[in-house]
């Protein structure tokens, strides 16, 4: 390949890489999305029903994501990974959009397991685009 060949292809990848897609609206900005997954069922009997959660919500959730958060409820299935078993239960899938600390996203979650007696809280995380 020619110096000629060579600089062409390098201003092609330049150019390339500024078209790159960007987010849909000139409004929205990059930001991070975690998803967090929380069982209902309690091991060995009973259920996180909607009182309970709100307690832990106004707890853990609020002072954790104090700029805000999404509540979904769900059904969910997932295998356990000591024994095999699949489980299926109600669940409550939270959003969360913006600047996250991997630390807080750590802290609820330990917090669920502990309290409730969870094996696991499932937790997604990827960069969205984004306006409020």
């Amino acid at each position: 390949m020619g110096a000629r060949s060579a600089a062409v292809l390098g201003l092609v990848v330049v150019l390339l890489g500024a078209c790159a897609p960007g987010c849909l609206l000139p409004r929205q900005q990059r930001m991070m999305q975690v998803r967090l997954f929380f069982g209902r069922d309690i091991p060995g009997g009973g259920m996180v029903d909607d009182a309970t959660w709100a307690d832990f919500a106004a707890r853990v959730l609020t002072p954790a994501f104090p700029d805000g958060f999404t509540v979904v409820e769900g059904l969910g299935q997932w295998r356990n990974p000591v024994d095999g078993q699949v489980t299926r239960e109600k669940s409550f899938v939270v959003e969360v959009d913006g600047a996250i600390s991997a630390a807080r996203v750590d802290q609820v979650s330990a917090a669920y397991r502990t309290e409730f007696h969870q094996i696991s809280v499932g937790v997604t995380s990827t960069e969205i685009c984004a306006a409020f």
